[in-house]
């Protein structure tokens, strides 16, 4: 199962962004699939704050736009939302250790453990971090 990171949808989502088209052709491609896709929860809160900033955009994605957007993806038959299991604290302790990360990486750090949990076989991303997590196959959709 492949899941989609933050940095995806949020090109996906603002028109203005060179990497727009090759995004939201992602999206589109996962959403109308049959193949089960995923998106883990803190990506979607990410989303939601950096879409909607308006220090990160000018103008900010307006709430009703986004939170409509955001239904809709989130509607695809196909997707899983990835969330905490009981194996959480194990997986995300594993990916500590290993990785060495600290500070704002332990947010990656959670993502990756919950695709590792989920048994995600790729986290689609244009983070390079996520490089630092044994055991996650990471590929960069938008070419980068």
């Amino acid at each position: 199962m492949r899941a989609v990171d933050t940095q995806i949808l949020v090109h996906a989502e603002i028109s203005s962004s060179p990497l727009h088209g090759p995004a939201r052709a992602v999206i589109v491609s996962l959403a109308e699939g049959v193949v089960p896709w995923a998106i883990p929860w803190p990506c979607v809160y990410e989303f939601m704050h950096v879409v909607t900033h308006p220090r990160v955009f000018h103008p900010p994605v307006p709430l009703a736009v986004a939170r409509a957007d955001l239904r809709a993806i989130l509607g695809s038959p196909s997707v899983i939302l990835l969330s905490e299991t009981e194996r959480h604290g194990e997986v995300l302790d594993a990916l500590l250790s290993a990785s060495g990360v600290t500070g704002n990486l332990v947010h990656d750090a959670h993502i990756a453990a919950l695709c590792l949990e989920h048994g995600v076989t790729e986290l689609l991303t244009a983070d390079r971090d996520f490089a630092r997590f044994p055991g996650l196959r990471t590929s960069d959709p938008l070419g980068g």
